[in-house]
């Protein structure tokens, strides 16, 4: 009998309604299956399969067209596997694309926001080679200047490294094309803090370099880069056609008496021999002129620069440590320039 009662209880809750209370959810069944997740899915519009891989050279322009995505990583890794395909090739065989074509996309990352990226693209360009780079350096002078005087302290150090290898690989190029002299003096007061007139025009405070426990670090490799740019500028004065010899007197070599200044009329070994005419450009200014010759440089420089420097190089001496002997490193390069005067 209790037996009959319990089945007949347990078939009406089957037919009960359950009460609700105000502000409770309703139960969920027994079976009741979790819809509420999302699926992800790649769709491909279109889809190639080859039974053979890409060659290199299409792996090459390839990672040269992902320098400009927005991850850094994906930045980084390109130009790691641009620099070892460059740095791996057999030799006296030619780059996977040329010189002018790589440089377009290399160039805007001087700038770059992240340190790994400006440091493997530094890598890059030292795996070029120097005689593709002296054709190209009014192309990449303007982003160097732009790295210097940049607002990121780590921005303006990247772009001195740069200058330096640009210095090493073409220095003659550097201080001859147009602009090269001038403005690049400026980045440097500007960097430096040693202004004049007109590099106060390009920032009105001493830039800082970054993080207090560097040292002066920084300040040291500004330092050395400048001796370096002003070597290559208004250093030593040998013509074309004589040598020094282990007296340190130049010898004259190839024509002799009486052909005088024969080199002045050979065929020019530069790729645009005529340039400094400016026929077909826009008129330049006096920053913006192309100052071929170490007599047009020294007297830009001694007219424009030679105070700031010499101030700033006091300063630094002053200070002491490595800064004062970086700056004695380029207080030497100024003496000797002064001494071979305006010409040879």
């Amino acid at each position: 009998m209790g037996s009959s009662q319990k089945k007949k209880k347990d078939k009406q809750k089957d037919f009960q309604k359950p009460k609700l209370k105000v502000g409770k959810a309703k139960p969920k069944p027994a079976n009741f299956t979790d819809t509420s997740f999302q699926s992800k899915a790649i769709v491909l519009n279109q889809q190639s399969l080859h039974t053979t891989a890409p060659s290199a050279n299409a792996q090459f322009s390839h990672h040269v067209s992902l320098l400009s995505s927005k991850s850094d990583t994906q930045r980084r890794e390109s130009l790691a596997h641009l620099t070892t395909s460059i740095v791996s090739r057999p030799v006296d065989t030619p780059l996977p694309q040329p010189v002018s074509v790589i440089l377009p996309s290399v160039l805007p990352l001087i700038l770059d926001a992240s340190n790994g990226v400006r440091a493997q693209l530094l890598k890059l360009l030292r795996a070029l080679p120097s005689s593709d780079i002296e054709d190209h350096v009014p192309q990449l002078l303007p982003y160097v200047r732009a790295g210097m005087t940049h607002l990121a302290a780590d921005i303006r150090v990247s772009a001195v490294d740069m200058l330096s290898w640009l210095i090493d690989a073409a220095g003659a190029e550097v201080v001859s094309c147009a602009g090269g002299w001038i403005k690049t003096m400026n980045c440097f007061m500007s960097v430096l803090g040693w202004h004049t007139e007109e590099s106060s025009k390009w920032s009105s405070n001493r830039a800082s370099f970054g993080k207090s426990g560097s040292q002066g670090k920084p300040m040291i490799k500004v330092l050395q880069t400048l001796a370096e740019f002003l070597e290559a500028g208004i250093g030593n004065p040998i013509m074309d056609n004589t040598l020094t010899d282990s007296d340190g007197e130049r010898v004259v070599i190839g024509w002799g008496f009486p052909l005088c200044h024969t080199a002045q009329h050979m065929i020019p070994t530069a790729t645009v021999p005529y340039a400094y005419l400016n026929l077909f450009g826009q008129p330049r200014d006096e920053e913006g002129e192309m100052y071929e010759t170490r007599e047009d440089r020294f007297r830009v420089f001694s007219t424009r620069f030679m105070k700031a420097v010499e101030r700033g190089l006091e300063n630094a001496r002053k200070e002491g440590g490595e800064v004062g002997r970086a700056s004695a490193g380029v207080s030497k390069v100024l003496r000797e320039a002064v001494s071979y005067g305006p010409g040879p």
